[in-house]
C-alpha cells in the first residue's frame, strides 16, 4: 500500500528535493505541497493524506500550530516535524501539538524515509539528537514555566501575524474576525506576557519559534 505524504515547507527547493527522496522509493507518493501552516491545514482536509512532513517555520501558520489543528481535525493523518530547530521548547511544543515525529533537517535523507515509514505504521519517531533533548527535558533542573502555555492557540495564530507585520485589518480578515477582536487580542497578549509595545511581542514571537527572521 502506497503511503501519500504532503510536504508543508515554505520552500520550493526543499519540497523539491523531499519528493525527489521520497519518490524514487517505490511506496511513497507525494500527493501535494503546502507554503504555509494554513495551507497545509486545508490541504489535509482535501487530499487526506497519511502522513505531514511539516517544517515549523512557516509564514501566516507556523507548523506547530498546523499540527494542532490537523490533530483537531483530522486525527488519522500523522504528522512528523522536519526543522532546523532543535531546541527543548520547540520539540515539546511540537509533540504537545500533535505530531508523532520529529527530526532535523540535517539528517534529512534515509532517516526521513525511514521516519515516514515508521509514523505511517503508527509508531513515533525522533532523532538520535532530539531524544536526548526529549530525554534532558524530563529532568528537575529544566521544568521552567514556559510562557506559551499562557497562549490559547488563537492568540498564538493573532501574535505570528502581528509578529510578521500584519495590521489588525489583515490579521482580522485572515482568521475571519473584526479588526476590533483582533486588537483586543493584541490588548490581551500584551497584559499575560507582560510586554508594553510591539517591538516586544515581535521579540517574544521570535524568541519562542512562532515565526522567524526570514
Amino acid at each position: 500500500m502506497t503511503i501519500q505524504v504532503l510536504l508543508a515547507d515554505d520552500h520550493a527547493v526543499v519540497r523539491d528535493g523531499l519528493r525527489f527522496l521520497l519518490e524514487v522509493q517505490g511506496d511513497i507518493s507525494v500527493v501535494g505541497n503546502a507554503v504555509n501552516g494554513r495551507e497545509a491545514v486545508l490541504k489535509v482536509k482535501e487530499l487526506k493524506p497519511d502522513v505531514v512532513l511539516m517544517d515549523i517555520a512557516m509564514p501566516e501558520l507556523n507548523g506547530i500550530e498546523a499540527t494542532h489543528q490537523i490533530h483537531e481535525a483530522c486525527p488519522a493523518t500523522r504528522v512528523l516535524i522536519l526543522s532546523m530547530y532543535a531546541s527543548v521548547e520547540h520539540v515539546r511544543q511540537a509533540l504537545r501539538a500533535g505530531a508523532q515525529g520529529y527530526l532535523l533537517k540535517k539528517s534529512a535523507g534515509a532517516e526521513v524515509v525511514d521516519a515516514v515509514r515508521l509514523v505511517h505504521a503508527g509508531g513515533g519517531y525522533l532523532s538520535p539528537e532530539i531524544t536526548g533533548i526529549v530525554i534532558g527535558d524530563y529532568s528537575a533542573d529544566s521544568r521552567a514555566a514556559n510562557p506559551l502555555d499562557l497562549l490559547t492557540h488563537r492568540e498564538r495564530q493573532i501574535l505570528q501575524l502581528i509578529a510578521e507585520g500584519k495590521s489588525s485589518a489583515q490579521a482580522a480578515t485572515s482568521l475571519f474576525l473584526s479588526p476590533k477582536t483582533v486588537d483586543t487580542y493584541r490588548s490581551r497578549l500584551m497584559q499575560k506576557l507582560g510586554i508594553h509595545d510591539l517591538h516586544g511581542l515581535i521579540k517574544f514571537a521570535i524568541d519562542h519559534g512562532l515565526t522567524s527572521m526570514d
